[in-house]
This record gives C-alpha cells, sequence and structure tokens, in this order.
C-alpha cells in the first residue's frame, strides 16, 4: 500500500469534515485505484522468517493477520478516527461488540461503573447483566441529571457509560459537565454516539474518553452491513483495548469495512437532509399524538442543550400515540409507505415498537422507569420527499380513529 494524502496527518489536518468522509485514511496499492481496495485475505506472507519474527516482535511495519489488521478495515479505522477527532480507532464486527469491548477491556471484578438508565436495550442488557456476572458493580441513573452522575460515584468508579440522545426517549446528557466530572475523579467516560454521528455530534470536543458506535446505522447507512467502532487516545487504543481486541477476536470484516467506506462518502449529505425530513415529520405529529420528543422542537425540555452540542438533531425520534399497544400496533400496521422495523439510521423510514422489540429485553419496570410505554413508538425518518412520510403517517393515524 502506498501512503498518500488521506493517510498524511499534515494534510488531512486542513481538511474540513466532508472532504474527511470521502479521502479521510485513503491509501493506494501500486495499482493507483481511485475507490478503495477490498482486501478479502485472513492472513499475509513474508519475504524471510525473521520479518515475520520482526512483524510479531512489533519491531516492523505491516501486516500479520486480519484478526488483528486489514488494509480495508485500516482505512475504515483512519477515516472515522479523523472525522471524529481521535488519535485512534479499532473496527468491530457489531455495535454491540464496540459497546462491549470498550467496556470489558477496562473493567475488572470489584470495578464500579455508573450508566444512564436511558440506552438501548442490549446495552442496558450489559451494565443490569453481563457486568454483574463477573463482579463489576453498577449503578443506572437520570443521565439527564447532571448531579446524579456526581452523587453515584464510589471510590471504585472507572467508567462512566451512556447515549445522547437516548435510545429511544430522546434524553440529552450534558457531555461537557458529565466528562468534566469524570476527568475530576480519573473515571473514563465512554459515549455511545451511534444516534448523532461525528457529522452532527463529536463527543471528544466535549471531553469524552472514549467514543463508540454502532456504524451499521448512519455511517453505512443504506440496512447493508453489520460494523462498530470504538475511538480514542492512541495509548488507550493501543494499550488498553487492542489486548482485549487481539484476544477475543471482534473483528470487522474486510467487506463490510467497505461497504461503511462507501456509506460514510455520503453521511454528511444524508444525515443533515435526513433531520431536515425529521424535523418536519416531527412539527407534524406534535399536532396529533400524545407526545412528540425530538430534541429538534422547541417543546423537547432539552431543547437549547441539544442544540448547543449537536448541530442538527438527527433523524431519529419517539413518540407516544395515545392508549396502549393495540393503538401502537395499530399504527405501525397502518403504514404504507414506512417500513415496520427494528433498525435506526437507514435511508428509508423505519418504524418500531421498542417496548416489543428493542428493548424487549429489558424488565417491565425498567422500561416504565425510563419511560418506554406500551405506546411508544420509535421512527427513524429517511430520505424520502417528507410531505409522503406525513401522508402515510396521516392516513395511518386516522386508520385508528387519530
Amino acid at each position: 500500500m502506498k501512503r498518500k494524502s488521506g493517510q498524511n496527518p499534515d494534510i488531512t489536518k486542513s481538511w474540513k469534515p466532508a472532504t474527511l468522509a470521502i479521502r479521510g485514511g485513503t491509501a493506494r496499492s501500486e495499482y493507483g485505484e481511485t475507490s478503495e481496495a477490498l482486501f478479502l485475505t485472513s492472513g499475509y506472507s513474508y519475504d524471510r522468517a525473521e520479518d515475520a519474527a520482526a512483524r510479531f516482535a512489533g519491531e516492523q511495519q505491516g501486516m500479520t493477520y486480519s484478526r488483528l489488521q486489514n488494509p480495508t478495515v485500516e482505512m475504515l479505522e483512519q477515516r472515522i478516527a479523523l472525522l471524529e477527532g481521535a488519535q485512534a480507532c479499532r473496527a468491530t464486527a457489531t455495535g454491540m461488540a464496540a459497546m462491549t469491548a470498550a467496556l470489558l477491556c477496562q473493567l475488572s471484578a470489584g470495578d464500579h461503573v455508573v450508566g444512564a438508565k436511558a440506552a438501548f436495550g442490549s446495552c442496558r442488557w450489559l451494565t443490569d447483566t453481563l457486568l454483574p456476572k463477573f463482579g463489576i458493580e453498577t449503578t443506572t441513573i437520570d443521565g439527564s441529571d447532571t448531579a446524579a452522575w456526581q452523587a453515584a460515584i464510589r471510590p471504585n468508579t472507572k467508567v462512566f457509560f451512556f447515549e445522547t440522545p437516548a435510545n429511544p426517549t430522546m434524553d440529552i446528557v450534558d457531555l461537557a459537565a458529565v466528562c468534566a466530572i469524570a476527568r475530576a475523579h480519573g473515571i473514563t467516560s465512554v459515549v455511545d454516539n451511534a444516534f448523532a454521528t461525528p457529522a452532527l455530534q463529536r463527543p471528544m470536543d466535549f471531553g469524552a474518553d472514549v467514543v463508540a458506535y454502532s456504524a451499521t446505522k448512519m455511517m453505512d447507512g443504506q440496512g447493508r452491513v453489520l460494523a462498530g467502532a470504538i475511538c480514542g487516545t492512541r495509548d488507550w487504543i493501543d494499550n488498553v483495548l487492542l489486548p482485549f481486541h487481539r484476544n477475543t477476536g471482534p473483528t470487522l470484516a474486510a467487506f463490510n469495512a467497505w461497504v461503511v467506506l462507501k456509506g460514510l462518502e455520503t453521511l454528511d449529505l444524508r444525515i443533515r437532509r435526513q433531520s431536515e425530513n425529521a424535523l418536519k415529520v416531527a412539527a407534524f405529529l406534535e399536532g396529533r399524538v400524545a407526545k412528540v420528543l425530538y430534541p429538534g422542537l422547541q417543546s423537547h425540555p432539552q431543547h437549547a442543550l441539544a442544540m448547543s452540542q449537536m448541530a442538527m438533531a438527527g433523524p431519529i425520534f419517539s413518540l407516544y400515540v395515545g392508549g396502549g399497544r393495540a393503538e401502537a400496533h395499530g399504527l405501525l400496521n397502518g403504514l404504507e409507505l414506512v417500513d415496520i422495523s427494528n433498525n435506526i439510521g437507514d435511508s428509508r423510514s423505519l418504524m418500531t415498537h421498542p417496548a416489543s422489540t428493542t428493548h424487549f429485553g429489558m424488565a417491565e419496570a425498567a422500561r416504565l422507569e425510563v419511560g418506554i410505554t406500551e405506546d411508544m413508538l420509535r421512527l427513524n425518518v429517511g430520505l424520502e420527499d417528507a410531505d409522503d412520510v406525513i401522508a402515510d403517517l396521516d392516513q395511518a393515524l386516522r386508520s385508528i380513529g387519530r
């Protein structure tokens, strides 16, 4: 691989995000391809036995095994790191592989984690079920209450873990304030930024230590592959995360990395258009349903905070139809354009019922505590004409008498 401008920090440091999303991290082979090459190989050969030994000892640059390095995956890692403003990145097979690795790589029995109650169902499973199995104490709090983070700290607290906006309640965590609390106490802040991506929000600009992603979502953006990513300092990635990643193997396939690289090229365009569409759709729904939870609306209790740390509010929001599961499922079943799907970040508009899908694994009491009721729906607004999405929602609402 030839080192090109996309991997030259003296050049990339002046590039804007839209340029980094297309050219950041790009390296070309001797063939001079313009699109990133797809390297479908599990292993690599060496000219001499001494070269193999030197690479494994870290004394010589080069690839050893695709569980550790792959040229296509490496380009994706460098591109995401550049977009995030991070020193380094490791890609993973899925978003949940990223969340799990970001936590387990730095925790041991006897440690304590403070996590936000409002979170993706599988992330709550990590804090509520998995970590305690290994003797790691956890406390879940209202992440939007900054004082609660301070109050939850114990002498053995090692990690703050949260997402903002939260899935699916759209709670906003004050990034600067909470990350400052963490740093003041030597605690590592791990932020799930999947709803916003670095195109709309860069948690490290507000003091976050580690930022994790489901790149399946907006980064791919077209519902094609699974992928995850973890960003941090070079020291943390190499000396804390890498030993865990190397030996447990949550590795991203080269093909999936290549697809996400293609998705990143249009990320800025897609997420901004989808955010504009989402604001229009949310404003329509605000007058038709019991409640809409979207940080882009002034009715959201944390609207000002969200807009102070996000460029736009993103394509995803939740709503309460009013009633219960029958009304929520009735609206879903009445849709003709919008798909019933638990995915998000797609270029297509998708809607799901969190209580029976994404957060089904949470105990009912825990769901209700954070506001995931039977009449809640989560909507990912896509790239279709917003008026067509509104028309579909309008006829589906009318089908249930709303």
